[in-house]
């Protein structure tokens, strides 16, 4: 696909990716096999009819191919562009086995682009009288939504913050998703029925119980896994040293890099480490770049082998100038005599047996210890459910790392009648994982009301 170039993209926040032709989808779109066996849906975790949509591109009927998406898949756009295709449907492409998979990822997004460019909308079926509510705009939240809208349902969507969309919005950076695609899609599932009411917070704003007296058949709770995770090592109180929440929140939600636009400043400097490895770090490093840093540095304790962050991320970094600090830990971050950062200490390692991650477990090396001078520091290794929920809501079954304990197959709870799903129940994990359980619970919250 055509990219910035990474001189000219790191001083901008649009998209990176640029995306194909009309020529180059059907080009790729011919290469598709049409296999009988189509493996590559069994790699789809919202099950969409691949080969169908690709054979539509090829004939040029591009509204149709993302129609059939959307049988599946409320959210193409969203998809085409942050789903590990790589990972999924690609892996099991049959033209995998010659290096060559079909570009599936990149196909979904231009369908999807090229509909939304013409503001399809759907019509809403006609509304039966049972309403549900879904709390979270997220990945899962939404599609929730447009399943349950699609079968005739009533549905609210509440959301804590001004706008609708969680990660979506908060987290991943205008470059790689653009706000106003996330607004499209949004403005979609709205057009199938579902109403969204903004600054609405579970377990402050409103409970479970009250929802259930205002009617609603069925809750399907996606609220993410949004509070921040720290080192706990010494010196992670000092001035410009962010979470990746607080730092990505400011940049994307509240729109930091136009800055003084919007009053929202970030206080940065010239020097910034990013520890982590997962596609949050990435975001926060390349975030960092485009704000004007001179050296961003990745500090991760493994390899890049381990690295849970896609390879078009990482590849993208490297080509706008990332360091890499790899099989290092940070022990302490020094500050001066005003409180700011002035470095970072940390602690080369290596690697030994593979942990419960199936990774393999990073080990210190005695006397390798070296300063970092970095002057902001930007951790991101990682989030955990906010707990205002479950002190709220003493009888819904919680896990020991706070997440809500559900069923696999339906995402129920231990309530009656309330489900959940996300990052609320998985934790910290990929946008189309959260879109699956929503589909998944909106199936079995039709079930369940049906037979009420």
């Amino acid at each position: 696909m055509p990219k910035q170039k990474p001189k000219v993209r790191i001083k901008n926040f649009t998209s990176v990716a640029l995306g194909l032709s009309k020529q180059q989808a059907v080009r790729e779109a011919k290469r598709c096999l049409q296999c009988k066996k189509a493996l590559c849906v069994k790699g789809c975790p919202v099950e969409i009819d691949i080969p169908a949509f690709i054979k539509l591109i090829a004939e040029g009927k591009f509204s149709q191919a993302a129609e059939k998406i959307r049988e599946k898949n409320s959210l193409p756009a969203i998809c085409g562009r942050v789903c590990p295709q790589e990972t999924q449907c690609e892996l099991t492409c049959i033209l995998q086995k010659k290096k060559n998979p079909i570009a599936i990822g990149w196909l979904e997004r231009f369908a999807a682009d090229w509909q939304l460019s013409r503001k399809t909308k759907k019509k809403p079926k006609q509304r039966k009288k049972a309403k549900a509510a879904i709390v979270g705009s997220g990945p899962a939240g939404l599609t929730c939504a447009g399943e349950l809208a699609k079968m005739g349902y009533k549905i609210d969507i509440f959301e804590s913050l001004h706008k609708p969309g969680g990660v979506l919005v908060y987290g991943i950076p205008e470059f790689r998703l653009p706000k106003h695609t996330v607004e499209i899609e949004v403005d979609y599932i709205r057009s199938l029925g579902a109403e969204v009411r903004e600054n609405m917070l579970i377990g402050k704003s409103f409970s479970l119980e009250e929802l259930f007296a205002q009617g609603y058949r069925a809750i399907f709770i996606a609220v993410g896994a949004g509070l921040p995770q720290f080192l706990g090592i010494p010196g992670e109180n000092l001035d410009r040293v962010y979470s990746a929440n607080e730092f990505l929140t400011r940049v994307n939600l509240m729109k930091a890099y136009l800055f003084p636009e919007y009053d929202t400043p970030v206080n940065l400097s010239k020097k910034v480490a990013v520890i982590g490895g997962g596609n949050v770090a990435f975001d926060a490093a390349r975030c960092a770049l485009r704000l004007g840093a001179d050296e961003v540095f990745l500090v991760y304790r493994r390899t890049e082998k381990e690295m849970p962050a896609r390879d078009e991320e990482i590849e993208n970094a490297k080509e706008e100038g990332l360091k890499f600090y790899l099989l290092t830990l940070p022990t302490k971050i020094i500050g001066d005599d005003n409180g700011y950062v002035q470095a970072m200490q940390c602690l080369k390692m290596r690697l030994g047996q593979p942990d419960q991650s199936g990774r393999r477990r990073p080990i210190p090396i005695e006397g390798s210890e070296f300063t970092l001078n970095v002057d902001t520091v930007i951790v991101a290794i990682g989030q955990r459910p906010n707990p205002l929920l479950a002190g709220a809501t003493p009888e819904l079954k919680i896990a020991d790392k706070g997440t809500i304990v559900v069923d696999e197959a339906t995402q129920r709870t231990n309530l009656k009648g309330v489900y959940a799903g996300g990052d609320i129940t998985t934790g910290a994990d990929t946008v189309i994982s959260a879109m699956a359980a929503g589909k998944r619970a909106a199936r079995a919250m039709n079930e369940y009301i049906m037979a009420a």
